[in-house]
């Protein structure tokens, strides 16, 4: 992408971010949100409507020539706020205050500006991640060992 092209995706995407997490303020107070809160409270469909449409922020960061480990930090931002959303009430209230295409965009501008400083903080990011994925895969297997040993020592004794 030309840097013309660059600047005027980020401006749609700012726009985009606003419009989903930003649009509407609580009279008499600085609280706002958009309509991805909104979408967010139909029951069944709004949460994956929301993640739909929030994907595309993701896409475009993929165009501009973004790197992976920011991708999956903007995946994982998604992924919690759609997760999140399935809760009733707590994901109610969680997609009016997490604004994950707010954080998205904001990750995107900051990788345009600050190359180099994002994508570090961004492979951190995604060894955390694969670190505690690991923790819980381990986890769950001795987990399992423990269980599976306490049933074969309990079907020997009896």
């Amino acid at each position: 992408m030309h840097r013309t092209e660059i600047e005027q995706s980020k401006e749609k995407l700012n726009r985009l971010a606003w419009l989903l997490d930003s649009t509407f303020r609580v009279p008499g107070t600085q609280f706002r949100f958009g309509l991805d809160g909104l979408i967010g409270m139909i029951p069944g469909i709004g949460d994956a409507a929301g993640a739909i449409i929030s994907s595309h922020i993701l896409t475009q960061a993929a165009q501009m020539g973004a790197p992976k480990s920011l991708l999956v930090k903007m995946g994982v931002n998604i992924a919690l706020d759609a997760i999140l959303g399935i809760v009733p009430v707590i994901g109610d209230i969680s997609d009016f205050v997490w604004k994950a295409n707010k954080r998205n965009v904001e990750l995107l501008n900051d990788y345009l500006e600050q190359p180099q400083k994002t994508v570090t903080h961004s492979r951190f990011f995604v060894g955390i991640l694969g670190f505690l994925a690991f923790g819980i895969v381990v986890f769950i297997g001795m987990l399992s060992f423990l269980l599976l040993r306490w049933l074969w020592l309990s079907v020997q004794s009896v």
